[in-house]
This record gives C-alpha cells, structure tokens and sequence, in this order.
C-alpha cells in the first residue's frame, strides 16, 4: 500500500515541474524572435486549438515571406498580389510539419503553443528551388528526346514553382549548352520555341456520314514527335485531349467545317497529372495560369478530300473476296520502295501468307465486322482483339507498309496507327496494334506497341542478339497492353509467385514534433507479395474506365552473374493515365528470359521520383 501512495505524489509532484519546464520554454521562445516564429491557439479541442496556433503562425510566414519578396518578383500586377498570401500558404503547409507543438492547457478549454525555427523557412525554400531545377533539366532531356508533351509539362511546372519562389529572379541553372541560364527568362523562352518550331500538315482525310477525319503529321524541327498532347477547335467548343504518339495526330470536324482552318492548341498545363504532387497541385491551384500564344497552331485544311488507306483496303477487300482470297496487299504491306528496318532487326520479306490475313482484319475493323475476322484468330488471339476494340472507340488512322518480324515460331507484324477515344474523361489515345502470327497463320496476340524512339534504342543495341532485343521488345509491349486491357490472367502467369514488389507513393507528414521533413509529403514504400498485388490491381482495374501506360528513357542491362546471362533489368519512366488518376514514374523490372515465350518478372519496383543522388532501383539493388 505504501508503494501505491506514493506514486500519486510523485506523479504530481512531475507534472507541476514538467508545467513550469514548460512555461519556462514558452517564455523563452517568445523572447527570442529572431530565432522563433510562434503561435497560440484556443479552442474546445486539442485539434481546433492546434489549429488556430497553425493559423496563428501562418500569418506570420505570410508576412516574413512578403517581406522578403518585395522588390524581387517579376510580377507585380494587382491579381498577383490578390493571391500572392494564398501562395505563401503552399510554403506554410510544408513548413508547419516542422513545428514543436506543447500543450498548454487539456480540453474542453484546450490551449495549444507552437513554435518554429525560422532557419526552417530558408531549407524550404531551397527544397523547392531544387525542385524547379530537377524539372527544367527533366524538360531539356525529353526535347532532346523529342517528347514534345513532356518537355511542355517540365517546363511549365518548373515555371509554376518558380512562380511561387520568393527568389524566382535570381534562380539559375545551367543548360545543356554550358551556359548559366535566368530561369525566370530561359523557361519562358524554351517554351515559345518548342511553339515555333512545330509544324503540322495533314496527311489524309477520311469521309464518315456526318464528319471529316484528318489525318495530322506532327514535327518538331522536322523530325516525327515522340509524343504531343493538344486539343483542337471544333467550331462550338475546344475538344477532348488528343494524345499523338510518333508525329501522328487526329481531328474529327463536322462536314459544315470544309474548308475552314484547323485550330489547334498545345497542351502544357497537364492539371490532372500534377496531383500526383502535393506542393505542384497546391501552388498550381493559388496561382493563375499563364497563357502562351504561341501554344495555338493553325492548320491549313485546303486538301481534296480522298479515301484513307483503310477505307481502300475495305473495298479492295470486299471486291477481292469474290475472286480470290489470296491477293496481294499492294497497298498495306508490299511496296516498290525498299523495307526499313526497326533499329538492326530486320523485317521479312517472304510474307505472302500473312498479307491476306492482314487484309480481312482491317476490313473487319474498319466496317466494324468483327465477327467476320474470327476465324482469322486463335480463341485467345479474338478475345484480346474483342478486348482491344472495346478500348474506347476504336478506329484505324491509317495503314503504311506493314512489317514483319520472326520471333521464335511466331511472327509479328508491326504495325496498325489506331486511335481509341474515352468520352468519361475526354481523352484520345493514338496508339500502334501490332499483330502475332502462330504457326498456324492465326493470330494469337495483340500489343499496343512502343514509341519508335523506345523501339529504336533497344533493336539498335547491336551487343544483344536480334532474338534478344526481340524479346525485350514484345516483353514491354505485351507488360503495356497487359494493363491496359486489364488482362490479371496475363499479369498473374508473368510475376513468379515470390516475387518481390514495391510501391512508392508520396504521403502527407503527420503533425508531430518527430516529423522533421522539409516538405509536406514523403516518399513511402510497401513491400508487397504477388498476391496482395494483384488484389490491389484487380480493384484498380475495376474503378477505371481505361488505363494507358507510355514508356520513355529506358535503359535496360543484362545481369553480370553467371548463372542469369538471360535475366535483364529495365529502368524506364512510365506515365500512367486512367480515368480518375495520372502520373508519372520511376518503373524496374528484373526479369528472367530463360523461357523466351513465358518470361517472369522476379522484382517489380516503382517509385514517384528518383533518388536523391539521381538514381532509380536497378539490378545493384537486387
């Protein structure tokens, strides 16, 4: 009994020193304003309370910021000003994850102290100049790349931040070129050049009942885009976002529109994909959005109205059909002018039985006949084409030279532009089908292909064998089309079953004195197992109309152990759009090519950013 009545005085005896501790520090922290920036709050809870101490010291931010940029922003006008406090609260929220909090008083009249270094402003400060940084230089590499929407998005990104940075006159960064570039400037001025040296013509004009569809070749500097996202004027509105891929677009008019100019407009806002960051959706949201006219481009439609390939193929095919079921494609896949090759694969040439094929699949997709193609496919090979047709509303650009590729007993044929439209969330993607052949002449596969540029960096890479580069190839591309056609079976059969998989996702710091970041969210990582994967994409695949994934900067290496010559490991940044979700990542995969037809996928990473040192997870990890 002795012992139990002495903890009472005991434990009061602490709390009445641990109070006057307290109030010791709280004395001496107000004292000190050149170190602290402080605040108090009230309220019936500890959580309205703590609130208003936040409040409290968000205020004071606000006008130590102000201060600060006074005379050094670029912008001065009233508007910006009117939003210039809503902006200095994008620093605050990231800030605020640093304070100390003391409870002065327990509820229901709760009082709450808080308190932060003010050497805590200037590292968020430079968090965020790092940032503008990293995304300037992320947008010099893809132009060099020629992914003209992702070096719009970078830059303007970048802008924005800058925009919000308190020294926004003064940061710099260095170019490519060498040289020292103003950023407040340099951006700006990347970006009109991007507009000025996009050129657009149309190559082909289809006729449908009601409407005009052209056919548009996108360049930069003369050379094909990798990618280029934009929206046109179709006389009453702006349209859904077009997603060209490979210098090809798409315009749908009505026929009361002949004649007139094709107004396009540069995407390089990319709202939607910029939640995936906190701090960017937050300063995006306070601050105004800047306008570029030079993002409009104008399109001469003055071209006599013609049959596209596809419509041709169509009634070649049905007049063929009567005569002979053999007839060559002259105008798909044979031609008089020499076939290119992919990078050092090289096509084949004796392809007789594959042509007619190919012929009765665009004309049962182009007529909307599906049914008429199924003997045409293995069961598997018309489910994946039903699938295929399903993604969105699909329809053929066009049809070039088709080219064919020995891979194993199989044989591809690359490839059909196709473009697929989902209304629910406005969006056109403009996309490559590429067929597979078994050795029965059916198709057995369909694939969403790479960009030409992905394409060309790995069959150019003369170290692998052809049948390697091959597989790496149509590995991606059935990994691509896998989660976009939302085929789990596919995705169950490649992941061996320990496989090791990891997500990054950012998320936002608790408010605790044990949060010592220098922003308002963190990189968290789960390990998951194959199982729990696949239940977490099983309900993804369920909650999205579409999901499209696009590849870029890929780099792939073969594992230096001796008993994995045939296990490789490919870095590549993934986009990933879906109906109620975008963003863009860091994706590795290891995998092991021993069964060339069933490869396995033994890690699977994917991270929000890269390292800080500027690395991703690669084979050195594993």
């Amino acid at each position: 009994m002795r012992k139990i009545l002495c903890v009472v005085p005991c434990i009061l005896i602490f709390c009445v020193s641990l109070n006057k501790l307290y109030a010791q520090s709280i004395e001496s922290i107000k004292a000190d304003r050149e170190t602290y920036l402080w605040g108090e709050g009230s309220g019936s809870t500890i959580k309205a309370a703590d609130q208003d101490a936040l409040a409290d010291i968000i205020g004071q931010i606000s006008t130590q910021v102000e201060n600060t940029t006074e005379g050094k922003t670029v912008e001065t006008n009233d508007d910006f000003k009117k939003t210039w406090s809503d902006v200095v609260k994008t620093y605050s929220n990231a800030t605020l994850k640093n304070t100390e909090r003391i409870i002065v008083q327990n509820e229901p009249d709760a009082k709450v102290f808080r308190y932060v270094k003010r050497s805590e402003l200037t590292k968020i400060f430079e968090s965020r100049k790092n940032k503008i940084i990293e995304l300037a230089g992320d947008a010099e590499e893809a132009l060099k790349n020629l992914q003209i929407a992702d070096a719009l998005r970078y830059f303007y990104w970048s802008q924005t931040l800058l925009r919000s940075h308190p020294d926004a006159s003064e940061i710099k960064m260095k170019s490519e070129s060498g040289k020292e570039e103003l950023l407040i400037t340099w951006i700006p001025l990347q970006m009109n050049q991007i507009f000025a040296n996009l050129s657009v013509k149309i190559a082909e004009i289809e006729q449908k009942e009601n409407y005009l569809t052209y056919i548009l070749n996108i360049k930069y500097k003369d050379e094909p885009v990798d990618n280029f996202d934009y929206t046109y004027w179709d006389g009453q509105d702006w349209s859904n976002i077009i997603s060209a891929k490979d210098g090809t677009g798409i315009v749908e008019l009505p026929k009361t529109q002949t004649g007139a100019e094709i107004r396009l407009k540069s995407e390089y806002v990319f709202e939607g994909e910029a939640n995936i960051d906190l701090e960017l959706r937050d300063v995006m949201q306070k601050l105004p959005e800047v306008s570029y006219k030079g993002s409009y481009l104008n399109v001469g439609s003055k071209v006599s109205v013609a049959q596209t390939a596809s419509s041709v193929i169509a009634s070649q095919a049905l007049a063929a059909s009567s005569t002979s079921s053999t007839a060559t494609l002259t105008s798909v896949a044979t031609s008089s002018k020499p076939m290119n090759t992919v990078g050092s694969v090289h096509p084949l040439t004796e392809v007789g039985d594959k042509e007619p094929v190919m012929k009765k699949i665009i004309t049962a997709i182009s007529t909307k006949s599906y049914k008429n193609a199924e003997e045409l496919f293995t069961p598997e090979g018309f489910t994946i084409f039903q699938d295929l047709l399903q993604y969105g509303n699909a329809r053929i650009l066009k049809v070039g030279d088709l080219k064919y590729y020995k891979f194993g007993e199989l044989v591809i044929c690359r490839s059909i532009p196709m473009s697929f439209n989902f209304k629910t969330n406005n969006r056109t993607f403009v996309e490559d089908v590429v067929f597979y052949f078994d050795k029965d002449n059916k198709i057995s596969n369909l694939t969403f292909g790479l960009s030409k540029k992905t394409v060309d960096d790995i069959a150019s890479n003369d170290s692998w064998s052809e049948e390697v580069r091959m597989q790496l190839m149509t590995f991606m591309e059935n990994y691509k089309t896998a989660y976009a056609l939302k085929r789990l079976d596919y995705i169950e059969r490649i992941f061996s079953d320990d496989a090791l998989i990891i997500t990054g996702r950012k998320a936002k710091v608790n408010n605790s004195p044990e949060s010592q970041y220098l922003n308002s969210s963190i990189v968290r990582y789960n390990k998951l197992t194959k199982a729990e994967y696949l239940k977490k994409l099983k309900y993804s695949f369920a909650s999205n109309e579409f999901i499209n994934l696009r590849f870029a900067d890929n780099i792939i290496k073969r594992s230096g152990k001796l008993n994995a010559t045939n296990v490789y490991g490919i870095q590549i940044r993934q986009d990933y759009f879906s109906t109620n979700y975008g963003d863009t990542g860091y994706l590795f995969l290891l995998i092991d090519f021993t069964d060339s037809i069933a490869p396995k996928i033994h890690v699977r990473t994917w991270q929000p950013e890269k390292n800080p040192d500027g690395s991703i997870y690669g084979l050195s990890d594993f």
